[in-house]
């Protein structure tokens, strides 16, 4: 699996935690960078990435995860969710379809940063179950805009 990940300044030392938690895990993962202070661009570039198939998933992270989070939602073909819990980052996948999810360094831990990637990683969106119309309706939406 083909992972995009990229953050803010402040978030370098988290993302750096979960870059090498990733290749320990033998994930495929390319660094979009931290040097921007304008966050939004990193999930910008993230977001066109995994939207345009390049890559399988994104993780992007700033100070709370809420920024790149709604940064990353601008890109058309991204459903990136803020987690925070281990069952937020499963449902992310599982129940919304998510291609990317959101970090944010100041307020969670390295451990736990490392926990929520690999399950939202561990799981995947299977079509057809009783969260599809939900998902239909946001993508449906989305194309019209």
């Amino acid at each position: 699996m083909k992972i995009a990940i990229g953050c803010d300044p402040n978030a370098e030392a988290l993302k750096q935690t979960i870059i090498a938690k990733l290749i320990e895990e033998e994930y495929d993962v390319e660094d979009f960078g931290s040097e921007d202070i304008i966050y939004a661009n990193v999930a910008f570039k993230v977001g066109e990435a995994v939207a345009a198939g390049d890559f399988d998933r994104g993780i992007v992270i700033c100070g709370t995860g809420i920024g790149v989070s709604i940064a990353a939602n601008k890109v058309k073909g991204v459903a990136a969710a803020l987690v925070s819990d281990c069952y937020s980052a499963q449902r992310a996948a599982l129940s919304n379809n998510a291609n990317v999810i959101t970090l944010g360094s100041q307020v969670t831990g390295e451990r736990l940063a490392q926990e929520l990637v690999l399950t939202y990683l561990r799981n995947t969106y299977i079509p057809g179950g009783r969260s599809q119309p939900k998902v239909d309706r946001i993508s449906e939406y989305e194309m019209n805009q």
